[in-house]
């Protein structure tokens, strides 16, 4: 049998991957904002902002949005080698693609089945992050890579020889092309399509007398000037003026076309030969399913009309989106948001395109390097409910202020105007709860004492993946993983009678998860044998082998990496065929057993 192989891409470290703690979020609701709702008069906390490191976050969102954000977009660090105000952005490869990657694995299990992820980098790591992209997601589910335009060669940039960097790229994959169903965007010409030279003279007689004449000829006629000149006399407006009556007229500016005889259907090649023959006539082929077809000696006449597509609220000449996206310049950002953030501001318009492909109003979108909070800013005026992640100070200084005048409505840049934004809505503000399990001063691992009984409740939940949802008149039932089976955590020594009691209230059509101290009066197997309807566990023995507690930091800054010994020298990423199955070894953690506060356990009778 032929030994399963694929193509991957390997680096030094690949293998290590961190056990991430879930951890539960703390709201601070002081740091929360919100406006009342328009209609309703209720409070509107449709969003979340999370400050703390973004692999951890991540962690803490997969129990609830597992499958359910329709569209990540993210803007890591591009490992320029570079130092920057609010980022350390210099990484050796290897190590950058071990913390993206981690970060990745997480967000695609995030996105809906129809969802897209969208990743701006530039081209330094753009090569080795498409092959990683491709292994995660398939490369059958790559959309497209988007060349942006970043900049102008002008300045200092335009200085130095050789080739000069303008653009940064933008990969956008699907979760599963399979059920990927993007939506129709089109963006505006910025130049008139000169193409469209003629004009129908009498458009308001029957379609078969029209006459066609210049564009030219036409606009001068309107304006009551002579063709002859009449560049000469408007001057440097002749272009604007020109554009203006072509958009006021655009029903019967035209073009003529020679359609593609083999590519037509069977009724259009008919009416092309019957328009050879009767030159002259404009003839009309009328269609259901699509826009009528007008023909005039064997040439299909274009209307500029057709080209028009409502665009930000105005209809403009359209066509639809490419993979370059050279319209949309990052320059004069300094007044979107009223914050500053150089070099790392994305345009609000950048965001809405890639929003405008992917999303529809209340969908859940997702940025995990908030950065300056240009995400959440677009998503809030657009309709979409959106989570972002910022362990940097800037989420205080400059992204909650930046969403407060969103939700006041007091941020007129950006595509406010275009999305007819007028302000509302709002977000809770949640920071990570600290870790689990911390060593007490004789070195030995407890719970933290900063726990309270509901977080550690909530957080023993999430490890075990039940919904945290404690009863109002069950005081045994924490939380559920179903209808049946349901949690229990209690930092008590339960006894014998105490455990028989709670079997008897839980009853043999039901379970529960039992998290304890310890338990005393009899053995873990006659627990099992005589209570089948309940589960112990004690804490924190049970629970310190499952993550890596007390790792505080995963971000991406220099100081944090997990930088290997400086010999022998770490090889560059390579390609490689890997026999799938092989070359993958686990480590296991020493699993010592102290009690709930750190002291030797007795062993049950």
């Amino acid at each position: 049998m032929a030994t399963k192989q694929k193509l991957e891409l390997s680096w030094v470290g690949k293998e290590k991957r961190p056990r991430v703690e879930p951890r539960i979020l703390l709201e601070d609701a002081g740091r929360s904002y919100h406006a009342k709702h328009r209609v309703t008069g209720r409070d509107v906390f449709d969003n979340l902002l999370i400050f703390g490191d973004n692999l951890l976050a991540l962690k803490a969102l997969e129990q609830e949005f597992t499958g359910k954000v329709k569209c990540v977009y993210i803007d890591p660090p591009f490992n320029t080698q570079q130092a920057f105000e609010h980022y350390d952005d210099g990484y050796e490869h290897s190590i950058w693609l071990g913390l993206i990657r981690d970060r990745i694995e997480s967000l695609r299990r995030l996105l809906s089945d129809d969802g897209t992820l969208f990743v701006h980098i530039d081209d330094n790591e753009l090569g080795y992050l498409i092959v990683l992209l491709d292994e995660i997601f398939g490369r059958a589910n790559r959309v497209a890579v988007v060349s942006f335009k970043q900049g102008s060669a002008t300045g200092h940039k335009a200085i130095n020889p050789g080739v000069v960097s303008t653009t940064n790229f933008i990969l956008i994959y699907a979760k599963s092309k399979t059920v990927w169903s993007p939506n129709r965007v089109f963006t505006a010409r910025t130049e008139r399509d000169k193409r469209y030279g003629q004009f129908i003279d009498n458009f308001d007689e029957p379609y078969r007398k029209w006459q066609f004449t210049t564009l030219t000829k036409a606009f001068a006629q309107s304006i009551n000037l002579p063709e002859k000149g009449i560049k000469k006399a408007i001057g440097d407006g002749f272009e604007e003026h020109l554009s203006d009556f072509v958009m006021k007229n655009a029903d019967r500016v035209v073009r003529l076309a020679r359609p593609d005889y083999n590519a037509v259907s069977s009724e259009a090649r008919e009416m092309i030969d019957k328009s050879k023959v009767q030159h002259n006539e404009v003839l009309l082929l009328k269609r259901d399913a699509h826009p009528n077809m007008y023909f005039v000696n064997g040439e299909r006449i274009l209307f500029y009309l057709d080209k028009l597509k409502l665009i930000d609220g105005q209809y403009v000449a359209g066509e639809p989106l490419t993979s370059l996206w050279d319209d949309i310049l990052s320059n004069n950002l300094h007044n979107e948001g009223g914050v500053e953030f150089p070099k790392g501001k994305k345009p609000e318009a950048l965001i809405k395109r890639c929003f405008d492909l992917a999303t529809k109003p209340g969908d859940i979108v997702l940025d995990s390097f908030a950065g300056s909070g240009t995400t959440g800013a677009v998503a809030h005026k657009m309709g979409r409910r959106w989570i972002m992640v910022e362990l940097g100070e800037h989420c205080h200084t400059h992204i909650i202020p930046r969403l407060k005048k969103v939700i006041d409505g007091e941020d007129r840049g950006g595509v406010t105007d275009a999305v007819g934004w007028q302000g509302g809505g709002g977000f809770r503000y949640y920071r990570l709860a600290p870790t689990l399990i911390v060593n007490d001063r004789w070195g030995n691992p407890v719970i933290n004492p900063e726990y309270n009984a509901a977080q550690l409740s909530e957080a023993l939940a999430k490890l075990e993946g039940f919904v945290y949802a404690p009863s109002e008149t069950r005081w045994w039932q924490h939380g559920h993983s179903s209808e049946r089976d349901f949690i229990y955590v209690t930092t008590q020594n339960l006894s014998a009678g105490q455990l028989q009691a709670l079997s008897d209230e839980v009853g043999s059509e039901q379970s529960l998860l039992v998290w304890c101290s310890a338990f005393h009066g009899i053995t873990a197997d006659q627990a099992a044998e005589r209570w089948p309807n309940l589960t112990l566990k004690k804490i924190p023995k049970a629970v310190l082998a499952r993550c890596e507690w007390g790792h505080d930091d995963y971000s991406l800054n220099v100081e944090n990496l997990p930088m290997a010994e400086p010999s022998p020298p770490a090889p560059l990423p390579v390609l490689q065929t890997a026999i799938a199955g092989e070359g993958k070894k686990g480590g296991r953690v020493k699993n010592t057993e102290p009690d709930l506060f750190g002291e030797v356990e007795e062993d049950a009778p």
